[in-house]
């Protein structure tokens, strides 16, 4: 099979931001509440799934109903996970934090899984 340029560069997922009724897209304003590196990093890992979907480990991974995480090693040792749903064709970016637990906090994927079901 042969790809154009363009289909080799085509976003499979393209990514969009989960806002809240007034607008204001939270985990937008939270990559930029960031440093310029660990920036980069989120948005780099946004960008691999947005064009290798689906994809696995260890960059992502299904945390059930529906919610996905995207998993980014950050700077200073720290850890941030994205958490997504897809919703017609496109990965709808709902929540993100940095990981300071073992185990993904319930209350994370509550939020992530309530904003899910609001835009369902």
């Amino acid at each position: 099979m042969i790809h154009t340029p363009s289909e080799l560069n085509a976003k499979r997922l393209p990514a969009t931001f989960y806002a809240l009724p007034s607008g204001r897209e939270p985990v937008r304003d939270w990559i930029k509440s960031l440093s310029k590196a660990d920036r980069k990093i989120i948005g780099e890992d946004i960008k691999d799934v947005e064009f290798s979907w689906p994809t696995g480990m260890p960059l992502c991974r299904p945390l059930g109903k529906g919610v996905w995480e995207i998993r980014s090693s950050l700077t200073q040792n720290r850890i941030a996970r994205t958490l997504f749903c897809e919703q017609a064709g496109k990965m709808v970016l709902l929540h993100a934090f940095i990981k300071k637990t073992k185990k993904t906090p319930k209350a994370e994927l509550d939020l992530a899984q309530k904003r899910k079901k609001e835009i369902a």
